[in-house]
């Protein structure tokens, strides 16, 4: 005699699925081969649920980045999507190349503060003088850890590194100088600030065009000691958040249970928008002036100021409608259709005649 199925016993639960139908597993990439508890890998992580969260096409993304530990990271997120990795500086190079062949494609650029600060320096500026519409996330930790960890431009005057070598150069603002050269979406987080740092990718994901969101993100080997500005205890004890965030992506009906004064609201220019839930500071992040002015006093009073920094709320076009690119990506384009004619060929050389 057969014995019946039991009933009434519980079955596994369905695991959770974006609006596209996919699990957040789907948006994950290769195992981490970075020392463990690197503040990288809490980084990778973030990403991976602000793109869920997000909904993006996993086909739809092109990867980029350069060379160093923050490079690594573009593997171990998103295995469907595109990838290159450039070299050491050139994440933000290649990746306008690659939008200006696909525009379609979501753009993101993982860089540390040497690959951007350094010798990426200029492609970085350029970049953001474009308005190249790009997810740049700097994974900033202050050293070189790929090469034992000596300063990076990043490094604060005064740290000190593993060994008691004090730095005694000025640092290099990647926000201030972003800001700058135009950028209209700047953030600075930590990278052990889930609740912060997811919201802002979000943001940044929605933005129409470049968004830079400088992380610290403490290496675990070679700069996290006394004396490091950039080290897990120094970011706890220092860390003042701005404020507190939420992202409310444009399709979704907008429910806000809030006092009267406490939450300033940001409308990116997809329509979705960030919600900025006022603690100590009074801050409006659509004053230029004052996001800078306000880098510069944290500097001085060696502050550690995170969330959404500066935002402008008027569109400027970005590269692409700069350039009155085709709606129909140029990769896609048949040759014929990218090759002027002989006629227009001859028309075009008789001008310079």
């Amino acid at each position: 005699m057969s014995s019946s199925p039991q009933t009434g016993s519980p079955q596994p639960k369905p695991p959770a699925t974006n609006r596209l139908g996919h699990p957040m597993n789907v948006y994950k990439g290769a195992e981490s081969t970075l020392c463990a508890g690197c503040g990288h890998d809490s980084i990778t992580a973030q990403l991976i649920r602000a793109l869920w969260e997000s909904d993006v096409d996993p086909y739809m993304v092109a990867k980029m980045s350069g060379i160093g530990c923050s490079s690594k990271t573009t593997a171990y997120f998103l295995n469907l999507s595109h990838g290159f990795n450039g070299v050491h500086g050139r994440a933000a190079a290649v990746a306008t190349g690659s939008y200006l062949g696909n525009h379609k494609l979501l753009h993101v650029a993982v860089s540390g503060d040497g690959d951007t600060a350094s010798i990426g320096l200029g492609n970085f500026l350029h970049m953001v003088r474009r308005n190249v519409p790009i997810v740049y996330v700097i994974e900033n930790n202050g050293v070189y850890g790929l090469t034992k960890g000596q300063f990076s431009a990043t490094a604060d005057k005064g740290s000190t590194l593993k060994r008691g070598w004090v730095n005694e150069m000025e640092p290099i603002d990647c926000c201030a100088l972003a800001i700058e050269m135009g950028c209209e979406y700047v953030a600075r987080s930590f990278s052990g600030d889930i609740k912060q740092l997811v919201p802002l990718l979000k943001g940044a994901i929605a933005h129409h065009g470049t968004a830079v969101v400088d992380v610290v993100s403490p290496c675990v080997t070679f700069n996290n000691h006394e004396g490091s500005t950039k080290s897990l205890k120094y970011a706890r004890d220092h860390e003042e958040p701005l404020h507190g965030i939420d992202f409310v992506p444009y399709y979704e009906q907008i429910k806000v249970d809030y006092e009267p004064g406490t939450v300033q609201e940001i409308e990116l220019h997809d329509g979705s928008r960030l919600l900025l839930k006022k603690l100590a500071r009074d801050y409006d992040p659509t004053n230029k002036a004052a996001a800078l002015a306000m880098l510069e006093e944290a500097r001085r009073n060696k502050l550690f100021l995170t969330g959404l920094i500066y935002h402008n709320p008027q569109r400027s076009p970005n590269l692409g409608e700069q350039m009155n690119l085709t709606d129909e990506p140029l990769a896609l384009l048949p040759d014929e259709r990218l090759r002027p004619p002989a006629e227009a060929m001859e028309k075009l050389m008789a001008m310079y005649r």
